[in-house]
């Protein structure tokens, strides 16, 4: 799903920002300001930061800021003319599809977490837009109709995973046969294990939110970190893999890396791996996507080899991380299974934040609900939000039962 560039020298692209504030969308910024001639800033957005994003739009000028809480909104627009800054101001999820789907726009960074930034770029997919895919709950969701949208709206999609980026630099630059085709037997994700990889078994079940979200490597929002904890986030991968490079289930595999200094490897049938490595930085994967098919400087360090001493690498032990099966379980399943999932997951990681749900409860709560919605047939967005609201249903209900 990746579509060719061909242009001669360095195009200066404008960026809309979906979710400027949280990691991805600092990080993004970061990579921006290191080249003021070369982007802009068109749109920034967020769901109820008013600091942060007020402090972004005295540094990058953006034409409009959106702001999901109309309440935070207003306080914003307040704020910036109070300062006597130009950006407009407006409220509410249809604008977040407007600013990714704005004429104006060459490049849209898709850092919105989970569900809620679906509908905005499947807007960017369908108004050809350059689309750098961090939210990937838009693939687990919506699947085919996502791809459906890049293709027919002529869009180009890279992935910032650093896992899928890394995939992506590791496979040839055409790839018309597909994988078979262009020679690759296996696609391998690697995983930092997180906090817990080797926490006894006994212990897990009594871990808080605070232990969770401290992830050995990576910077990371709440809910994404203890998406690491469980190792639900590589289940999302496999699935996103899957989409965006046209694999089965079976020709990914998933291994444990903890010093996440390789990123993803690609097995090829004459028996060589090419792997990307680099410093745990998402600055690396931004810059590489922002750029792309050039190079640009990151604000990343070197990788320094010696430094490290050595990589280690482990087979993942799926009775401690069992939401990993799962989510193999609703690939192979399909249809709305990966949405199932997904809403499962999110509602279940928010229950554990908020200490009304064991981490262990965490997967107990994604099963349940997957047992209990059999898989059905994705036609349309409409039913990719009903799928969701009926699968969030569920799992509040398991989850206070659960409590």
């Amino acid at each position: 799903m990746i579509t060719e560039l061909t242009a001669d020298s360095p195009r200066h692209q404008t960026i809309t920002v979906l979710g400027a504030t949280g990691s991805i969308g600092v990080s993004t910024l970061d990579v921006i300001a290191r080249h003021p001639g070369r982007f802009s800033v068109y749109a920034l957005t967020a769901a109820r930061n008013v600091d942060t994003l007020l402090a972004q739009c005295r540094e990058f000028a953006p034409k409009l800021a959106v702001m999901v809480d109309e309440r935070a909104a207003r306080q914003l627009a307040e704020r910036l003319a109070a300062e006597g800054l130009a950006t407009e101001v407006r409220a509410g999820p249809q604008a977040l599809s407007e600013v990714a789907s704005a004429e104006e726009v060459d490049c849209v960074m898709a850092a919105i977490v989970g569900g809620a930034g679906l509908p905005a770029t499947l807007a960017a997919a369908r108004a050809g837009k350059k689309i750098l895919l961090a939210n990937k709950e838009s693939l687990v969701m919506a699947g085919s109709l996502f791809l459906d949208a890049v293709r027919e709206g002529g869009a180009t999609l890279l992935p910032i995973d650093s896992e899928h980026n890394a995939i992506f630099q590791c496979l040839p630059a055409q790839m018309a046969g597909g994988l078979a085709g262009s020679g690759v037997s296996r696609i391998v994700l690697t995983a930092s294990g997180g906090p817990f990889r080797n926490t006894a078994l006994a212990e897990l079940a009594h871990v808080t939110p605070e232990q969770a979200v401290k992830h050995p490597n990576w910077s990371m929002g709440k809910k994404i970190s203890i998406d690491s904890a469980t190792m639900m986030n590589k289940g999302l991968e496999v699935i996103e893999a899957c989409l965006l490079f046209g694999a089965q289930w079976h020709q990914v595999e998933v291994v444990i890396h903890p010093q996440s200094v390789i990123h993803s490897m690609v097995d090829y049938v004459d028996g060589s791996t090419l792997a990307q490595l680099g410093n745990p930085d998402m600055r690396t994967p931004i810059a590489h996507a922002l750029a792309w098919p050039e190079r640009i400087e990151s604000g990343v360090a070197r990788l320094s080899l010696p430094s490290i001493g050595r990589l280690d690498f482990d087979a993942v032990d799926e009775s401690r991380f069992p939401c990993l099966p799962l989510a193999y379980a609703a690939l192979r399943e399909g249809g709305s299974a990966p949405a199932v999932l997904n809403a499962a997951n999110e509602v279940a990681v928010e229950a554990f934040l908020q200490r009304r749900l064991s981490f262990l409860g965490i997967p107990s709560v994604i099963e349940s609900v997957l047992h209990a919605l059999p898989a059905c047939p994705v036609t349309s967005l409409e039913t990719v939000f009903e799928i969701d609201a009926a699968a969030r249903a569920l799992a509040r209900e398991k989850t206070q039962l659960a409590s």
